[in-house]
């Protein structure tokens, strides 16, 4: 196992997610305990020492299993993490009876990470609201060693992102992104690296195989990586990629059988990062196969100019093109469900103003229809 130094800490190049347990019969609040526990001892005795949980996996049984096993081992062996859950804006005023609660699930008198869950669009306003306190909080909790490392979760927009360390960057000690090849250009990774980057905050990275999409390849995409790694598996390309960005400290994986377990670590036995030609070659397949299937919006903007209700419409396509291309999610219904109920895709009054001075000739009015139906609101 390859390790990164964190401050004075050495931390395990890949973490254990435990948002993805192996579960009962299909049912993500049951959690498959036997297959949980073998998969927790196999990670902590081959190099793994860092474990990911969260208020909300497995409808809130992630943290009792994180606790129930992990509390086997040495404290000082491991480090843990979990967050805070505003993502759920009902959670605001309730930072201390929910943290008070963490540490009893998870077994601990402590939290090495500790983090602002999912800071984006629907809920930067309540986050940086001192009415709650949260910040207050959190940090009181790291005077008393409650908390040794203060971080935050984030998969709101450059703009949401770069306002939330303009307002708390001075206690942030790290940040979690959905970082992967596919996103370099599709999510605007690349530009909220480079926000990171220059602020000095190091990167842990979650989603590094975007769900499992990016565990296998065909067409082009598998042809050049056969041809430049003949060696190397389709999931180890996406480790090498993170493993070639400065900054990138932590990667989460949330493998739920020991197969994935085994395959990921046998990864990170090397450091081995992609050359410029690789990885160049990497994220423009990724960018033929992200537009494949979508709506060749530019961003003109000509027809927000003729919108009656003046939608976003280009922001509306490309998170249209984000669910689906990626087969669904939730990243979508997220930041619809963060704008105002007049600037979302049901509010479209199918005029087609704006198809008349689209320079892609898009069908935007029936785009708007697809997508009302597809994210339910």
């Amino acid at each position: 196992m390859i390790y990164r130094k964190f401050q004075n800490i050495q931390l395990s190049g890949l973490g254990l997610g435990m948002m993805r347990l192996p579960v009962l019969d299909g049912n993500d609040a049951t959690v498959n305990e036997t297959a949980a526990a073998e998969l927790i001892d196999y990670a902590y005795k081959n190099g793994i020492n860092y474990f990911d949980t969260a208020w909300g996996y497995h409808n809130g049984n992630s943290e009792l299993v994180a606790g129930k096993y992990l509390s086997q081992y040495p404290r000082e062996s491991y480090y843990l993490a979990t967050k805070f859950p505003g993502y759920d804006l009902s959670n605001m005023d309730k930072v201390e009876e929910i943290f008070e609660k963490q540490l009893e699930k998870c077994q601990t008198p402590y939290f090495d990470f500790y983090l602002f869950h999912n800071v984006y669009e629907g809920n930067i306003d309540a986050y940086l609201d001192p009415k709650y306190g949260i910040l207050e909080y959190l940090l009181k909790q790291k005077e008393n060693g409650r908390i040794r490392h203060l971080g935050f979760s984030a998969h709101g927009s450059v703009e949401v992102i770069q306002r939330f360390l303009d307002a708390y960057g001075q206690h942030m000690e790290f940040c979690q992104l959905q970082l992967n090849y596919m996103d370099w250009h599709f999510q605007n990774a690349q530009e909220k690296v480079g926000i990171l980057q220059k602020a000095n905050i190091p990167i842990w990275v979650m989603e590094p195989l975007r769900g499992g999409k990016l565990a296998k390849a065909s067409g082009e995409l598998a042809d050049a990586m056969q041809s430049m790694r003949p060696d190397e598996t389709v999931p180890g390309w996406a480790f090498r990629f993170l493993q070639s960005i400065p900054g990138v400290t932590m990667v989460l994986s949330g493998m739920s059988d020991m197969e994935q377990l085994k395959a990921n670590i046998a990864t990170y036995e090397t450091d081995t990062p992609l050359n410029e030609k690789e990885f160049d070659t990497l994220v423009t397949c990724a960018d033929v196969e992200t537009k494949k299937g979508g709506l060749p919006c530019t961003a003109c903007h000509y027809c927000t100019s003729h919108c009656p209700k003046e939608l976003p419409i280009p922001e509306l396509i490309a998170l249209y093109n984000e669910h689906k291309i990626t087969g669904g999610g939730f990243i979508a219904p997220m930041a619809v469900g963060s704008m105002p109920q007049e600037k979302r895709p049901a509010s479209c009054v199918g005029c087609k103003s704006c198809e008349q001075v689209c320079p892609q000739q898009i069908k935007i009015s029936e785009m708007m229809a697809n997508f009302t139906f597809m994210i339910g609101m």
